[in-house]
C-alpha cells in the first residue's frame, strides 16, 4: 500500500474552522435586545448577555464578565444577538476576563465599553485578568489592569471580594503564547457568593472551590462538547450538572451555548440535555436558564 502522509494539525484545525464559519452564516441572527434592569437596595442581579457574558450587580458594584458584544469573531458570526447594547450599560466598576480566547476576550467590545463610560461621564472601569493576559487589554482605556494568579484575591472594590479560581482549560490567544493564565472567578460581598467558571472541563477542582468559596450561585458552561475530544477543555451538560452538585451551590445559570458555533453538537441540544439531567437528579428547580438580556433579581 502506498504511504499516506499524515494531515498536519494546522490543516485539520483550518478545515474545522472553515466548516464552523460557513455554518455560522447560514441563518439570520436571532434573539431580542433588552434594557438592563437595575437592582434596588437589598437586591442583587444577574443579567445574561449571551455566551459567557454577564452583567453582575452585587455589593453595590457593577461588573461585566467576559463581555462580547461583537457580531463576528474575525469570520465566525454569532447566532443570537447580545441581550444588551453597550450604550445601555450602567456605570461599570470592573470588567473581569477569564482567559484570552476570542469568544471571551473581545478587544473591540472592551474598547467600546471604556469609550461608552467616558461618553456617559463615568470613570473608566478597572480590568481584572489572569496573570499573563494584561498586555491584551493594556491599551483599551481601562483605569488600570489588575492581574491575579490562582486563588489570589482582589479587594479593590470593597466590600466585594474577587478570587481567581482554577479551571481545566488553556489560555493561549494564539497557538504558542501558552504563558497566559486562565480560570474562573468567585465573587462575594459577604452575603452572596457567585461563581463564574470561565471555560473548563470537568475536574476535581470543583470540590476545592466549594470548600474555599462556598458558592451559592454557579454560572457554568454547557456547550462545545462534541466531538468527545472537546471535553478535554469543555463540559457536557451532564458534566456541568455534576460540577454544580460538587460545588454545593443552590442555583445554576447555564452559559457558553447557543451563541457561537464552537462544537459540532446541534445548537439547540445543550439546554434540553441539562434540564433532562437535572430532572433525573431531582434538582430541576435549581436550574435558572436566562434568555439573552434577561435579568434575575434576587432579594437578600
Amino acid at each position: 500500500m502506498p504511504y499516506k502522509m499524515p494531515i498536519p494539525f494546522w490543516m485539520t484545525k483550518l478545515g474545522q474552522l472553515y466548516r464552523l464559519v460557513r455554518e455560522s452564516h447560514a441563518e439570520p441572527i436571532r434573539g431580542d435586545i433588552r434594557t438592563p434592569l437595575l437592582a434596588a437596595v437589598g437586591e442583587m442581579a444577574i443579567t445574561f448577555i449571551g455566551h459567557s457574558s454577564f452583567l453582575i450587580q452585587l455589593g453595590g458594584r457593577m461588573l461585566l464578565i467576559d463581555p462580547v458584544f461583537a457580531t463576528r469573531l474575525i469570520l465566525l458570526r454569532r447566532q443570537r444577538h447580545p441581550g444588551l447594547r453597550v450604550k445601555d450599560l450602567p456605570r461599570i466598576d470592573a470588567v473581569l476576563l477569564t482567559h484570552a480566547h476570542m469568544d471571551h476576550l473581545n478587544r473591540p467590545s472592551l474598547r467600546a465599553i471604556t469609550k461608552q463610560m467616558r461618553r456617559n461621564g463615568h470613570p473608566a472601569p478597572i480590568a481584572i485578568v489572569p496573570k499573563g493576559v494584561e498586555d491584551l487589554v493594556a491599551d483599551l482605556g481601562f483605569a488600570r489592569v489588575d492581574t491575579l494568579e490562582t486563588w489570589q484575591r482582589n479587594e479593590a472594590l470593597a466590600p466585594l471580594q474577587i478570587t481567581l479560581t482554577p479551571a481545566k482549560h488553556w489560555g493561549a490567544r494564539m497557538f504558542k503564547d501558552t504563558h497566559r493564565g486562565f480560570g474562573g472567578y468567585g465573587l462575594s460581598d459577604g452575603k452572596t457568593s457567585i461563581y463564574h467558571s470561565g471555560d473548563t472541563a470537568y475536574f476535581p477542582g470543583f470540590t476545592e472551590i466549594r470548600d474555599r468559596l462556598h458558592p451559592q450561585i454557579a454560572l457554568l458552561p454547557i456547550g462545545a462538547y462534541f466531538p468527545d475530544t472537546y471535553r478535554a477543555v469543555h463540559t457536557s451538560p451532564e458534566e456541568a450538572l455534576r460540577a454544580f452538585l460538587d460545588l454545593g451551590a443552590t442555583a445554576m445559570v447555564p452559559m457558553h451555548y447557543n451563541t457561537f458555533r464552537l462544537g459540532r453538537e446541534p445548537m439547540d441540544e445543550p439546554l434540553p440535555r441539562l434540564l433532562a439531567a437535572a430532572e433525573r437528579a431531582g434538582v430541576s428547580g435549581q436550574m435558572h436558564p436566562l434568555a439573552e438580556g434577561e435579568t434575575w433579581l434576587l432579594s437578600r
